[in-house]
């Protein structure tokens, strides 16, 4: 079943991008970090939208890169330095949030660092949280069963529960 379809995931994106905006007036530099293939592809978005909204500020995009299925059995790594990122504000940035355990682990190379402050953002998000995450910017949140699967389509923009 459909969800969402391109002109709404337009939408979305649009009025996501004035929030971060709205709640980051003050900010002249924004970090996007995308999470692996989909979270990226979404934080482009994103990052395509702040900048046609943003005049006068820096938003910058990078990459997280990090195994879902096993977290701990491999690096977790980001494309920009890490001092780099020192008393920035940060978003990261995911399709969809289950558990949050992707999001949880992709804040672990950051706990090296002192951030000014970490967001996040994801299209979609269920109502499944095992770890301790919360989510600042969302689409849509969906309260779905355990056995209900999420399927974000970035390339001809669609979200289907199946």
């Amino acid at each position: 079943m459909q969800i969402l379809h391109q002109k709404q995931i337009s939408q979305k994106i649009k009025r996501l991008a004035i929030q971060i905006l709205e709640n980051n007036y003050n900010e002249s530099e924004i970090i996007v970090a995308g999470i692996n293939n989909n979270g990226l592809r979404f934080a482009n978005l994103i990052v395509d939208e702040l900048k046609s909204l943003a005049r006068g500020k820096s938003i910058l995009l990078t990459s997280i890169r990090l195994n879902p299925a096993n977290p701990v059995g491999g690096e977790v790594t980001i494309d920009m330095p890490l001092d780099s990122l020192s008393g920035k504000t940060i978003l990261i940035v995911d399709d969809v949030a289950n558990t949050g355990r992707t999001i949880f682990y992709a804040v672990k190379p950051l706990l090296n660092i002192l951030p000014k402050k970490i967001e996040t953002i994801v299209l979609v998000d269920r109502k499944h949280k095992s770890f301790p995450i919360a989510i600042t910017y969302f689409g849509i949140s969906l309260a779905t069963t355990f056995q209900e699967h999420i399927d974000v389509n970035l390339d001809e923009p669609a979200v289907y529960l199946l």
